[in-house]
């Protein structure tokens, strides 16, 4: 039987209409940089509303698009925003669902890693949830047939989410997202050297260097480049910007960043 998780934040973080929001994510698409990558494994990408971090997230998703018809399960670990809990979140949903249609959930692989100590079943923690929510459509875009595993991370360590990770890592039809946005509420020039400094750990995969103040999803971040060290993947920024350079003042700004990791 399908238990659908139906979407949170359609038409306040991204439109509700499915001709409008195609076009809308079409358009950051054909805007990105359109750098070249091999293979791409991971992700980094935000998860603000569109207006604001959509043309950023364009700039990761774009590369997928030379091996969009290799991927088939798309793995996303995201910050909670809206309920604190202890370790790493699954849904009971069998499908998350958007304005442009049903997403099937690899139950699967939720059953790999429902043995971790860290891992437990909290649908709650996803009923108001946009983390994961707003990559669902770019997804649903550039790839053809793929299901997910969506996780919420919340009172974790990257440990723990590497070990998630190493479970579900799988070959070139496995894609990991990671759900980030940077820094947060500063003022336009302090968010550039803030976000400056993050995207140095990421690409030389420190983790250790990250702090809490670096980005709202240190610990899936953190846990993907203990993952990408070990299996010898090197990170290349596509895109950094903040709220400031897209459709927000520059008193108070938040950054954003698209990595890939090949």
């Amino acid at each position: 039987m399908q238990t659908i998780k139906p979407p949170a934040v359609a038409g306040l973080f991204y439109p509700a209409d499915p001709e409008i929001l195609h076009q809308d994510i079409q358009n950051y698409l054909m805007q990105a940089p359109g750098k070249p990558v091999n293979r791409p494994k991971a992700l980094i990408a935000p998860h603000a509303g569109y207006i604001y971090s959509g043309p950023i997230a364009g700039s990761a998703y774009a590369c997928l698009r030379e091996v969009s018809s290799e991927i088939s399960r798309v793995i996303i670990l995201a910050p909670a925003h809206r309920i604190a809990f202890r370790g790493i979140a699954y849904s009971a949903a069998t499908h998350f669902q958007t304005p442009l249609g049903l997403i099937p959930v690899d139950l699967t692989a939720l059953a790999q890693i429902d043995d971790l100590p860290a891992v437990s079943k909290n649908s709650i923690a996803f009923e108001e949830e946009h983390s994961i929510e707003v990559h669902l459509p770019f997804l649903q875009e550039i790839l053809s047939h793929f299901s997910i595993v969506p996780l919420l991370v919340g009172d974790a360590n990257p440990e723990h989410v590497m070990s998630v990770l190493e479970k579900l890592w799988g070959g070139t039809e496995t894609l990991v997202v990671i759900s980030s946005d940077l820094s947060h509420y500063l003022d336009y020039e302090s968010a550039k050297k803030m976000d400056s400094e993050t995207t140095h750990a990421i690409e030389a995969l420190q983790p250790t260097a990250l702090t809490y103040h670096s980005a709202c999803g240190k610990t899936p971040v953190s846990g993907l480049l203990l993952s990408a060290k070990k299996h010898g993947l090197h990170a290349t920024t596509l895109d950094l910007r903040n709220s400031g350079d897209t459709a927000g003042s520059h008193d108070r700004v938040v950054g954003y960043g698209a990595y890939v990791f090949c």
